[in-house]
């Protein structure tokens, strides 16, 4: 109950801000031009301020304004106190929305397939602000709102009015430092997709079962990148991976997957259709199957 009384007995924020213009400038005109407001409007907040506190912060003069000692006491509060609001508004703040392209997907496809050619899409498109939202699972995309989105998921899930990446069947992958067979070797798995090493086909014929298990493909790749073990990820992602040497195939067998990475993209936003034409150029180049 106290908190609430403390709530509503607090002076409004324009009072405050009128105030701490005034002590600056030494003058509520000066004040005025600087918040927006008119001289008798900052005048007229700063004298509510002092009737709500009972003190007097300005002593009034023919040539402008000097602070009381109350005035000293309250104006360091006060700056501190804006300062802070501002610093907490700022963190919400993208600019102009123009030209603000905002993408919804997950960091596998944001480190894997975007970050290592992105300079080529904002050599393309210098004046294109790019805004990335991360996101793992099919239902933290219904809570985001973006002009493109990448999901992970089925079909079913995501491929009306969207496009699979392609290819989308799962891979081995390994550090070129770690050595010998898969069955010799620590598996690592990503969950969330309907298959995995106990459906790797190829000429093996002993069971393979995971050792570590993430949630996501590029926890996968990452742990594999560090000679952790064998990473059973989508196709479409190893590409840099592999083109850099960070990371090579440990099988030449691949295993069908009925889920991959579906791209979609609004209609309306020349922005959004730039940037989903450069997606498809880059995993269509980099699909060893063209």
């Amino acid at each position: 109950m106290g908190n609430l009384t403390m709530a509503k007995s607090l002076p409004p924020l324009t009072w405050f801000r009128a105030f701490e213009a005034a002590a600056r400038n030494l003058s509520f005109t000066a004040a005025a031009t600087e918040i927006g407001m008119t001289q008798s409007a900052v005048s007229q907040h700063v004298k509510s301020l002092e009737t709500r506190l009972g003190v007097a912060l300005f002593i009034r003069k023919a040539r402008g304004l000097a602070l009381t000692d109350d005035g000293r006491k309250l104006v360091p509060q006060v700056t501190s106190a804006l300062e802070t609001l501002g610093a907490a508004s700022r963190i919400f703040e993208t600019g102009p929305s123009q030209k603000l392209l905002t993408i919804a997907t997950s960091v596998s496809v944001a480190e894997w397939i975007i970050a290592p050619y992105l300079q080529e899409f904002t050599d393309r498109h210098p004046h294109t602000r790019l805004r990335f939202l991360s996101a793992i699972w099919p239902d933290d995309f219904h809570m985001l709102h973006a002009d493109i989105e990448i999901p992970f998921g089925s079909h079913k899930q995501f491929g009306k009015r969207s496009t699979l990446l392609e290819p989308n069947g799962l891979v081995a992958l390994k550090s070129p430092n770690l050595h010998g067979e898969l069955h010799t070797l620590p598996l690592i798995e990503a969950v969330g997709t309907s298959v995995g090493w106990e459906n790797w086909p190829g000429t093996v014929s002993y069971e393979l079962m995971p050792h570590i298990f993430v949630d996501s493909f590029d926890a996968a790749l990452n742990m594999a990148s560090h000679g952790n073990g064998v990473a059973l990820v989508s196709e479409v992602l190893a590409h840099s991976a592999l083109v850099t040497g960070q990371l090579v195939r440990a099988h030449d067998a691949e295993c069908p997957c009925q889920e991959g990475y579906y791209l979609r993209a609004d209609e309306k936003n020349a922005a959004a259709i730039q940037f989903r034409d450069w997606i498809f150029e880059l995993v269509q180049s980099s699909n060893p199957r063209n």
